[in-house]
């Protein structure tokens, strides 16, 4: 999960930092050290910050037409952001401005607990973007799970069209995108010319992502692209609905067949033929710490990713501890299943018996319709029993979808796409669904609570929801706390009615746990201990039951995004010892309702500003 907020130059150019504190630069205040502030100028010192907040983040939205988008709004409906360095360093100098100018004009002492915690994190939102801008070329920019997808993902799930103006904007956002891929193409050739690039296993697959967006009329002969379909589909829905004429539409048409055979199809074969011409590309599956100053890059990923000073040494040990702990917990539940074999045995049987029904859907249309309907089942069983649990509630719905064809990847992890914050687009949780082989039952209600309910889409809607902080606390998401909070779902959910009924998906839950250890040790084993493609993807079957493909496609993914993974676990790890703190502190007093409010209530937070968060709860509650 990333920050939506100018999602698109953080992602690419802005990939590693590692703050752990806020910067502490409050300015000398006029007040005299011994007073103590009324609460009227407390209320009114923090009503003039949390509007200037809200300011600040009208301007900031205006610099990215896409996340005005993907909010729901429709101002620079049909610009794309700029992507090029140019433009990402005057995000940083407004963002170094704008710091300034809060920390001269405000009063720190003056403001109440939750201001102050804006205040320390708009301050660490620098920290980070300053973080960022240094290691602006180590960020790999296409790889498996990189941009190549993007623009078509953007038009069909986000730019919606309900009058002619929305397609003519659509068709404008088409050169857009073009500008955009070339501008990356020239960035990760500048990259490459430092010797900075991923191994040749992700630009290939980044070159077959990007063929297939290509694919098809108008650039082919075949069936529709998925692109070409969505644009006709679109223009199809406003001639029924007679917003234009038939004529009108067919003119549209050919307007949308010209932009994609136009710049936007040269541009993708500009960077298809850099993919796949890379000559110094290696394929050799290396971890960054082969690259020009890797191993200080890799130590801000993991300061980025987990909002902790965790060294690689210190998260491995964490991995390897976690690892054994929870086979312990694997063989009883192993035992439950009445497999009287080793663990090592029953992680064969559950990998290998691919048409036990007890294990796998079939590998059929039906078989991937059974997937959706059972997600489904356990979300809704989940939705129904919510405010037993929790106090905030998301508002926005929520869908369980198969990735498009375009994008899908034989066991590529499921993910969450958010809603909108007026609710008026749905949160999606999608399944790759291409290879049911890869998609073993046992782990389909653990993922289902992870993307979706109490998960993703939980925190993430609510975030988008609140109305009580401001607005661009609204949009912050950090991996610890973001996947953080989804992984400790997954253990929560047990103390929901009507989950984890059976042993096999007891296992299931295991296994998700095990492989967020596991992903400890092998994204720092990979980075820091020199480990090979291979000896990682045998120490990930070696402890889970994890498939071939799954277990490929995972590692992969931790070469490519070095330290994401590392998030997870750390996080869950982190809010569960906050929950223990204050049930063991509260006591009888303890309420879950009011601890999951307090986790969810402030938006998303570096792990040391939800301790802060979750302590003034606490003390809220002694003092009542």
């Amino acid at each position: 999960m990333k920050n939506l907020l100018l999602a698109t130059a953080a992602v690419l150019a802005l990939g590693a930092c590692g703050q752990t504190e806020t910067t502490g630069t409050q300015t000398e205040t006029s007040t005299p050290a011994a007073a103590t502030p009324t609460a009227e100028q407390v209320a009114a010192e923090t009503a003039r910050l949390n509007a200037w907040f809200d300011e600040k983040y009208e301007e900031e939205l205006m610099l990215s037409p896409m996340t005005l988008t993907t909010l729901g709004r429709k101002e620079r409906y049909d610009e794309i952001d700029d992507v090029s360095p140019e433009a990402q360093l005057e995000q940083l100098e407004w963002r170094r401005a704008t710091t300034a100018e809060m920390q001269e004009n405000f009063d720190y002492d003056l403001l109440d607990a939750e201001a102050k915690m804006s205040w320390d994190l708009y301050e660490f939102i620098l920290a980070q973007a300053e973080e960022n801008w240094q290691w602006r070329h180590h960020g790999y920019i296409f790889t498996q799970g990189g941009w190549q997808t993007y623009p078509a993902q953007f038009m069909i799930n986000f730019h919606g069209v309900s009058t002619e103006e929305d397609m003519l904007a659509y068709i404008s956002r088409l050169d857009g995108f073009a500008t955009m891929v070339n501008s990356l193409v020239s960035q990760a050739e500048e990259a490459a010319q430092m010797g900075i690039r991923p191994p040749a296993f992700a630009y290939r697959a980044a070159a077959e992502q990007s063929q297939n967006i290509v694919t098809g009329a108008p650039f082919t002969e075949g069936d529709d692209s998925a692109i070409f379909a969505d644009a006709k589909g679109k223009i199809a829905a406003l001639v029924e609905a007679g917003t234009i004429t038939e004529e009108r539409g067919e003119e549209l048409v050919a307007d949308v067949e010209a932009a994609l055979t136009g710049s936007f199809l040269s541009a993708y074969n500009n960077m298809i033929n850099w993919l796949e011409t890379d000559v110094a590309n290696t394929e050799e599956a290396f971890g960054v710490s082969e690259l020009p100053d890797g191993e200080a890059y890799y130590q801000q990923r993991l300061g980025y990713y987990t909002t902790t000073d965790m060294t690689a040494d210190e998260i491995h040990e964490l991995g390897l501890e976690e690892v054994a702990r929870l086979r312990g917990e694997m063989v009883s539940v192993m035992r439950d299943f009445g497999f009287e074999g080793t663990l090592q045995e029953f992680f064969v049987f559950l990998r290998e018996n691919k048409d036990d029904e007890r294990l796998y859907f079939p590998n059929t249309d039906e078989g991937r319709q059974g997937y959706i309907d059972a997600a489904t089942y356990y979300v809704e069983n989940i939705e129904s029993q919510l405010p037993e649990y929790f106090g905030l509630l998301p508002q926005a719905e929520l869908e369980v979808r198969r990735v498009e064809a375009f994008r899908e990847r034989d066991g590529a992890a499921q993910h969450y796409y958010p809603s909108t914050p007026d609710g008026s687009r749905p949160g999606v949780y999608y399944a790759h669904l291409s290879d049911m082989t890869a998609m073993p039952k046992r782990e389909l209600e653990v993922i289902a609570y992870h993307e979706a309910l109490p998960g993703h889409h939980m925190q993430i809607a609510i975030a988008q929801e609140l109305t009580g902080i401001p607005q661009f606390r609204t949009q912050q998401f950090y991996g610890a706390y973001v996947e953080g909070w989804a992984l400790y779902t997954e253990h929560f959910a047990q103390e929901i009615p009507g989950t984890y009924q059976d042993p096999l998906s007891q296992f299931g839950r295991l296994g998700s746990e095990i492989w967020r250890a596991i992903r400890l040790v092998v994204d720092t084993g990979l980075h820091v201990k020199g480990w090979t493609r291979e000896e990682a993807v045998a120490y990930f079957q070696e402890n889970s039951a994890i498939t071939d493909a799954q277990a490929l496609s995972e590692v992969e993914r931790y070469i490519a995004d070095p330290g994401q993974a590392t998030g997870y676990k750390i996080g869950m790890i982190f809010i569960q010892d906050l929950r223990a703190n204050a049930e063991e502190v509260l006591g009888d007093d303890f309420d879950i309702r009011g601890f999951h409010d307090a986790v969810l209530g402030g938006g998303g937070l570096p792990l040391n500003l939800l301790e802060q968060r979750v302590d003034n709860w606490i003390a809220s509650v002694q003092a009542s």
